[in-house]
């Protein structure tokens, strides 16, 4: 090994003829023939763009995660609406819906996203549609679960393979990956059927399998897409002890290690996130609450925030907490959650210091999360250049 390799979390901004695409799909004004076009000139567009600045291990962009509207903020989530067979959608946006949940010693539960602890403690701030924090978000509507949670996505989840594997052929690249819910941020939706939350996250991970499987047996990398592990803890009132929540995760952990049966974990990566939303996060869980129950995922690589001003301190657990052996690291080197371009130097720093803990050849440098309708689409590429040219300064120092 002579470098550090580069990635990123996924989302990438949508193409300005793929925004109208999406936007026409979702008012019925557009062919199945001129939409699927248009999404494979993209995904070419995306992936040729990934590899001129020299991101390593790229993906198709997350583009056919496809939501309706013309902002794509939130299809990380909204995707799997279409290929979980069990759910019955609604009007209701979970962004907007202001039902109030609380939980017990012992017995916890997820309220609505507007009764957060975070969005309680800086309401005013919230209530500001000047203050920046939900980024222009779309409302969306939310499906309920009201049969048994199947998986119908098998030809979306192959639709998303060639899309990527094609674009990586017209541009020589080796190594992508493909981002899929992981199974406790697929259950985050109203429950009509099951008997218990358990229940809900077991038959989430028994139906996501499927889409795991089929990326890895493709040769891609699957990413877990796992901000149910730390966010969640926001959404839980009043604040739950420590031992009880983890409890209430480990739920999930062994629902991702059932999803992952006869994977390669070195195919499997699993991103952790404290949302993506630009919110002050004060009430976010730390890292060191639940590092060692991530580490128990059978995945290769472990993906999290390393430069939000709100968790970058929080390299220093892995002094504290070995990285298992054959694993790698993928931290956040970038944020997604300022309009700020980091500085190569300051990204080369960052690398640098992850290295010196868990060993250079452990270290792949990516961004905090999505980018794709967070920040401005300038600014999300002058962000990827800084990520790579960053690297190639921590790669000089650390070889």
């Amino acid at each position: 090994m002579s470098k550090i390799k580069t990635t990123h979390v996924g989302s990438l901004p949508r193409t300005p003829q793929l925004l109208a695409a999406n936007k026409r799909r979702s008012q019925g004004t557009i062919s199945d023939e001129e939409f699927s076009a248009i999404l494979t000139e993209s995904v070419k567009q995306v992936v040729a763009r990934q590899k001129q600045i020299g991101i390593d291990i790229v993906n198709e962009g997350e583009y056919g995660h496809i939501t309706s509207g013309a902002v794509d903020y939130g299809a990380w989530w909204n995707y799997s609406f279409s290929r979980l067979g069990g759910l019955t959608m609604t009007d209701e946006d979970r962004w907007a819906a202001a039902e109030v949940v609380r939980s017990t010693p012992g017995n916890i539960k997820l309220t609505s996203f507007p009764d957060r602890r975070d969005r309680a403690r800086f309401k005013q701030a919230y209530e500001d549609p000047d203050s920046g924090i939900l980024g222009g978000r779309a409302a969306v509507g939310n499906p309920k679960i009201t049969g048994e949670i199947t998986y119908i996505g098998a030809s979306q989840v192959g639709a998303d393979i060639d899309l990527l594997a094609g674009a990586m052929k017209q541009n020589d690249l080796a190594e992508g990956f493909i981002a899929a819910l992981s199974p406790g941020s697929a259950a985050r939706i109203k429950n009509e059927y099951y008997a218990s939350d358990a229940d809900v996250v077991r038959a989430c991970a028994q139906a996501m399998a499927h889409e795991y499987k089929a990326i890895t047996d493709a040769g891609f990398t699957v990413q877990l897409d796992a901000p149910d592990l730390a966010e969640s803890w926001d959404q839980i009132n009043p604040e739950p002890s420590i031992s009880d929540y983890q409890k209430w995760l480990q739920i999930r952990i062994d629902a991702l290690n059932e999803a992952l049966v006869g994977i390669d974990p070195a195919k499997v990566r699993l991103h952790i996130c404290w949302g993506s939303w630009h919110g002050p996060h004060t009430t976010d869980i730390p890292f060191e609450a639940i590092i060692e129950q991530c580490l128990q995922v059978n995945a290769g690589e472990f993906s999290f925030e390393g430069s939000s001003p709100r968790h970058a301190h929080e390299w220093k657990i892995w002094k504290k907490y070995p990285l298992p052996a054959g694993r790698k690291i993928v931290p956040g080197v970038v944020c997604h959650s300022t309009n700020v371009v980091e500085h190569p130097e300051l990204v080369a720093d960052r690398i640098v210091r992850f290295a010196e803990v868990v060993g250079p050849e452990n270290v792949i440098a990516s961004t905090d999360c999505g980018l794709g309708g967070r920040v401005h689409e300038q600014i999300a590429w002058a962000k990827l250049e800084a990520l790579t040219a960053g690297a190639a300064l921590a790669s000089k120092r650390l070889f």
